[in-house]
């Protein structure tokens, strides 16, 4: 009996360091640095050259198909040296435009102030006005005024005059000239003084009257 008794001490002496030597292993350290790999280099991607075009979201276009890649608002076409972007000449944006988007090809305006501008007032689309007697204007759904200044014919007699709220000047006494100094009507004969009678040029009424002597009515001295 003292035999058996010796034999299993013997044994559980020896079983311990079984165990020791086979629960420790490599894994359960930290490998050195020059022992880590990075998982990433057994990584292998799809080499898509010259058999399609791949975008920033990884969607796969075959050769000659039309995507819009994430990076441009423009399509682009599939070719064998990559994508090939449309670049068309883009219409100007209006100076005056309010709203720009830019989700398509090209920036759009979207909103364009709906009244004109004109010497600190505003005026609405297709309103008409007059901001002194001899203009005319409209505000045009361009969003510009046009104005139009009126041609004033030139008045038939030296002393035009200008009235409230009108363009051209205006005679108000009818045609006349200058004979001398002084004013006579156009149309007629005028004595000026006791020698000479006048009339003025029929239509140039700017040209001095035209003036005859006439036999003088002086007084007679005793």
């Amino acid at each position: 009996m003292a035999l058996h008794i010796h034999e299993a001490c013997i044994l559980l002496l020896v079983i311990p360091g079984l165990v020791t030597s086979a629960a420790i292993s490599h894994e359960d350290y930290p490998a050195d640095e020059g022992d880590q790999t990075s998982s990433n280099d057994n990584l292998i991607f799809d080499d898509y050259r010259g058999k399609g075009c791949v975008d920033d979201s990884g969607f796969v276009y075959k050769l000659g198909e039309r995507f819009f890649p994430g990076h441009s608002n423009c399509p682009c076409v599939c070719a064998l040296d990559g994508p090939v972007c449309d670049q068309p000449e883009c219409p100007k944006i209006h100076p005056k435009c309010t709203k720009v988007e830019h989700n398509g090809c090209c920036p759009e305006c979207k909103e364009v102030k709906n009244f004109c501008e004109y010497h600190g007032k505003s005026y609405k689309i297709l309103e008409e006005f007059k901001p002194s007697p001899c203009e005319w204007c409209r505000c045009e759904p361009s969003n510009e005024v046009h104005c139009v200044v009126a041609d004033c014919a030139v008045p038939e007699c030296v002393n035009p005059v200008y009235e409230p709220e009108q363009c051209c000047p205006v005679c108000k006494n009818g045609p006349n000239c200058f004979a001398g100094t002084t004013i006579i009507p156009a149309g007629i004969e005028v004595k000026v003084d006791e020698c000479n009678i006048c009339h003025c040029h029929n239509g140039d009424w700017w040209k001095p009257a035209q003036c005859s002597k006439r036999e003088c009515q002086g007084k007679q001295t005793v």
